[in-house]
């Protein structure tokens, strides 16, 4: 014996769970989007070692282990910008 669905149900069901995956998709998404001049608690590591007040996690990221953020932005070997300090690690930070 089968049950049948109410009428409506199966939609209402179907478009809750649509938006729920259009939803958490979004939010993934955003969260996964690193800006390159804005505060950061963890960064890429670029080069061998950290910017300075960053601690390496050991997975190829340094983190300043939530206590502070930092505007910082890499350098890809060039010099900073007026205005930004060179903290290491391929990095610049905003004075």
């Amino acid at each position: 014996m089968a049950m049948t669905p109410l009428p409506g149900r199966s939609s209402s069901l179907r478009t809750w769970s649509v938006s729920a995956v259009l939803a958490t998709t979004s939010i993934v998404l955003w969260a996964c989007q690193a800006p390159s001049a804005s505060a950061q608690r963890i960064v890429e590591k670029i080069e061998s070692r950290c910017p300075l007040g960053y601690v390496d996690m050991l997975n190829g990221k340094c983190s300043t282990l939530g206590m502070m953020t930092h505007t910082v932005q890499a350098i890809d070997g060039r010099a900073c910008p007026s205005g930004w300090l060179d903290v290491g690690g391929g990095y610049c930070r905003k004075q």
